[in-house]
């Protein structure tokens, strides 16, 4: 999707890359689309999975595992706050919140971001899944 702010957001590849057969050209997205994009990736990669790049990421796979309590869920937002602050500066994260949810065998950890795209003043909400493998999490709003 093309936005008139693509000038000020900027343009990237669609994540996962696709491609046009006919033309050959990559799938590209624009605006407020790639900066969701950007933060999804920021938020999958592992510090040290990019050889040029070993600091960028966030490492929430880190904490599969862990029973969520208070202190993990304050970790949890720390490594966030801090990777979207150093890694993707066309936004203002205004806040990050947790939901833990059960499903089926799995517990999944609902993290959603609000943040605010700076050159357009807007605001936006991204949710990205977490999947977690604990025994004793509960369903509740942390």
């Amino acid at each position: 999707m093309q936005d008139d702010d693509s000038g000020f957001l900027g343009t990237g590849w669609a994540f996962p890359p696709a491609f046009d057969a006919p033309s050959r050209d990559a799938a590209l997205v624009s605006g407020a689309d790639d900066i969701a994009e950007s933060l999804l990736i920021l938020l999958s990669t592992r510090p040290g999975e990019r050889v040029m790049r070993p600091t960028y990421g966030c490492d929430l796979r880190s904490i599969a595992f862990e029973h969520i309590d208070l202190n993990t869920a304050t970790r949890i937002r720390t490594m966030i706050e801090q990777a979207v602050r150093f890694f993707e500066p066309r936004v203002t994260l205004e806040d990050v919140r947790l939901k833990l949810d059960r499903l089926s065998t799995a517990a999944v950890l609902r993290i959603e971001l609000v943040y605010l795209v700076r050159s357009t003043n807007s605001r936006h909400n991204l949710v990205y899944p977490l999947y977690i493998e604990e025994g004793n999490a509960v369903g509740r709003v942390l």
